[in-house]
């Protein structure tokens, strides 16, 4: 595989001040992208992700949105395309949840989880669709979670919105394949990055060292290699993968075996 070269595309990452996003949005400036930061709540940790895309050499926007409002999100793609003119690969990323057991969960946690990790999906894609049509096509990748396939603890609204998101990665896949736009997922399996103290069982002291151990590969998945995979399926070499959602978890979620938490 040939070393990939983003130079001069412009990327936009939702939820890319922390974690997973931050590493893609780095991945792709490391390879010569300008990139939109897009975060919510959190000013600095974006700040300082574009400080780090501007050190490498690259353009940097930051964009205070949330997705899972219809109106910022315009506002978001707005910026985009005054300041760039058009748009490459949209990297739909930033999540949001209640992990409580279905007994607990409530209207408005439902509406909260479904409009930013799956309403979100779909309409930031219809704005990101004309921007990208003005770069004669583009790559959108949405990332999403193995609970979107599997029974996680507490993980219902998370996980059904998952699942959402993979249909959608489905449907606008053949819909946007004709204006040259390939649509793919990534689900990484356990990740270390700060999302992990929102998860009452997965914070518990040595449980991540018994996932390391479960894991075929021998390790815990790491935002870069989230990252990776994202950019290759971006890339000319996966021009014919298209609307597939793509496992990265070192084979955890393989073995028929459960893991003792």
């Amino acid at each position: 595989m040939s070393e990939q070269n983003f130079k001069d595309k412009t990327v936009l990452v939702t939820g890319s001040g922390r974690g997973i996003g931050r590493a893609i949005a780095l991945h792709f400036a490391a390879r010569g992208a300008d990139v939109v930061v897009n975060f919510f709540r959190n000013r600095k940790p974006a700040e300082e992700t574009a400080a780090e895309i501007e050190k490498i050499g690259r353009k940097a926007l930051v964009v205070k949105a949330n997705v899972g409002e219809i109106e910022q999100i315009e506002t978001l793609f707005g910026e985009i395309e005054e300041t760039f003119g058009g748009l490459d690969i949209f990297v739909s990323n930033a999540a949001s949840g209640y992990n409580r057991p279905v007994m607990e969960q409530k209207v408005k946690g439902w509406d909260w989880t479904m409009d930013i990790n799956a309403r979100a999906y779909l309409f930031a894609a219809q704005q990101a669709v004309p921007l990208m049509e003005k770069r004669g096509g583009g790559q959108i990748v949405a990332i999403t979670s193995p609970g979107g396939e599997r029974v996680m603890p507490e993980y219902v609204l998370v996980g059904a919105s998952k699942a959402a998101l993979n249909a959608l990665t489905r449907y606008m896949a053949v819909e946007l394949a004709e204006k040259n736009i390939r649509v793919n997922a990534v689900s990484p399996g356990v990740v270390a990055t700060d999302v992990i103290q929102h998860f009452a069982t997965l914070s518990e002291e040595g449980v991540l060292e018994r996932i390391a151990e479960a894991t075929p590969m021998g390790r815990l998945v790491t935002p870069e290699d989230v990252a990776g995979v994202v950019a290759f399926l971006c890339s000319p070499e996966a021009a014919m993968i298209c609307g597939q959602v793509v496992t990265v978890d070192g084979g955890l979620t393989l073995p028929l075996k459960t893991i003792s938490l």
